[in-house]
């Protein structure tokens, strides 16, 4: 059963013309951002918590959301990073136990603009011939589709934009504790003496902390603008670059900071998503914005006859053509479309991958990165 009030209509306009009609849902009023998928089947709340998704537009190829509800514990971030939600149906009603709040009820709180009725396959289809895009969704009685179109012609574009000083810490804190609940219990090795990690926030997600605590850290949280010279106040055994949104080639700070950590100092890095395209930059690369992004949970990832399905949410990848490969080693790739997706230092005790291990939402095979980070500090002991 969809969620409409009456008679409230909304309506989404995409930057090349395409007009849709719809039901509105959750908050009301009007939102613009680059309009994206995601394929997975679960873990909406994870989903629009996530600050890599910062100002997007989501649409959700499953065709029902809401059914489980939303509850604290599945917050990536204190709030909604994305903006504007895209669904088919959306139900009226939350049935698990750990639900404390209605899907449509948390939209409405926390401001999050929503579009239901919509024939989310079609919209995929649309977006995977034509690439993503921008977009508005607006349930104000008063917007036109000609004065939309004409709005959201004029908003800038995903690629050239850094946006991790929008989702960044705004000063350091300390994550030595697992959450309250752990439900997959995949606590692996909280150490006596945990591993001394640094992390510069790009946009991190809870769970990807709670990973490096369950396998034996104690992790200092910093901002994404952060020196060379604090980052080594902290006498780091480990430095982790996170996840985030915008375009890795204009994190100009982060790109500085690895590249002199990387220069002059002998300590295991590791980063994922965006924090991989960093490294990746970093070491001579390059990167380019995909036509449509990878985003869901179903990813094959491998190189060597050992493949993991993976969860990932991006919009740029590393080219491998860039790459000196006297440097850098590509360890796995993306098998849909074989694009990078994981490096390797040659010599040296630093790596990243593309995607997501702590996965939430999505499956757990590429868990043993954060064992692999561990192992490369414990070496060093």
């Amino acid at each position: 059963m969809s969620i409409f009030s009456g008679n409230d209509n909304a309506i989404l306009v995409l930057s090349d013309g395409t007009f849709i009609e719809g039901k509105a849902f959750g908050f009301r009023g009007t939102v613009s951002g680059e309009i994206v998928f995601n394929t997975g089947i679960t873990g909406y709340q994870e989903v629009l918590t996530d600050p890599s998704y910062f100002g997007q537009l989501i649409t959700f190829t499953f065709p029902e959301l809401g059914n489980t509800g939303v509850n604290p514990e599945d917050q990536e971030s204190d709030s909604p990073s994305a903006k504007g939600v895209i669904a088919r149906q959306v139900s009226c009603y939350a049935s698990n136990w750990r639900s404390t709040k209605t899907f449509e009820q948390w939209l409405k709180d926390e401001k999050v603009v929503g579009i239901c009725d919509v024939d989310t396959r079609a919209l995929v289809r649309h977006l995977r011939s034509s690439g993503t895009m921008n977009a508005i969704i607006s349930s104000e009685n008063n917007a036109s589709p000609s004065s939309l179109l004409n709005t959201i012609r004029q908003a800038p574009q995903m690629k050239g934009l850094n946006l991790t000083g929008e989702v960044t810490t705004k000063k350091p804190y300390k994550w030595n504790s697992l959450a309250s609940v752990d439900f997959d219990e995949r606590v692996v090795n909280q150490a006596m003496s945990p591993f001394n990690v640094v992390a510069i926030d790009f946009g991190i997600k809870r769970s990807i902390l709670n990973r490096l605590v369950a396998h034996g850290c104690e992790v200092n949280v910093l901002p994404a603008n952060t020196s060379f010279s604090e980052v080594m106040s902290f006498n780091p055994e480990g430095v982790f670059f996170s996840n985030g949104p915008g375009d890795p080639s204009s994190v100009k700070e982060g790109m500085s900071l690895a590249k002199r950590l990387i220069e002059e100092v002998d300590v295991p890095m590791f980063g994922i998503c965006l924090g991989h395209q960093i490294l990746g930059l970093a070491l001579g690369g390059k990167t380019f914005k995909l036509a449509y992004g990878h985003r869901g949970l179903n990813h094959p990832c491998g190189k060597t006859g050992r493949i993991e399905i993976t969860s990932q949410n991006h919009g740029f990848a590393l080219d491998a053509l860039s790459l000196d490969k006297d440097v850098v080693e590509i360890t796995h790739l993306n098998l849909n479309d074989g694009t990078v997706a994981g490096i390797a230092m040659c010599n040296r005790p630093i790596f990243g991958i593309q995607y997501h291990p702590e996965a939430s939402p999505g499956p757990h095979d590429a868990d043993h990165h954060f064992s692999r980070f561990v192992d490369l500090m414990s070496e060093r002991r």
